[in-house]
């Protein structure tokens, strides 16, 4: 009897406080500074040294690119650029080794889908993550 009083106790003590859940697809959460999300990719800035994919822990990011056409041009041209995120654990490796900041993280975090081919991304689509994306400031 002692058990059920202090439950009903807890129960009406916590009535009045302030509600801490939110009313989702509505009203969006707000997501910390450092929230690793969802990567946005630009594609102008990358130089493909393959430093992201090398570094990828689940080998879910695949990078290839051309020579320039113009053969006294040294850079590489970008050709694909995929991220797999059926596997990809948002470990923020592929930004912080980057050393033209063409990869950033967003706050974007909806990924859902039905179909597991939904989650394969192409440059394209990760150009167009625009969704809250915050720059990386490395000193």
């Amino acid at each position: 009897m002692l058990g059920i009083v202090k439950g009903l106790g807890f129960t009406l003590k916590n009535l009045a406080k302030k509600k801490v859940t939110y009313s989702y697809p509505d009203q969006p959460v707000e997501m910390p500074d450092r929230f690793r999300g969802i990567q946005h990719f630009y594609p102008e800035k990358c130089i493909v040294c393959n430093q992201c994919a090398a570094i990828c822990p689940t080998d879910c990011i695949q990078l290839t690119g051309k020579p320039h056409p113009d053969p006294n041009n040294k850079k590489k041209i970008i050709d694909t650029y995929d991220i797999n995120f059926e596997i990809c654990i948002l470990c923020d490796l592929c930004t912080e080794v980057c050393p033209t900041e063409a990869i950033v993280m967003s706050n974007n975090f909806e990924l859902s889908s039905y179909s597991r081919d939904d989650l394969f991304k192409d440059l394209q689509w990760l150009h167009e993550n625009t969704d809250s994306t915050r720059e990386v400031n490395k000193p």
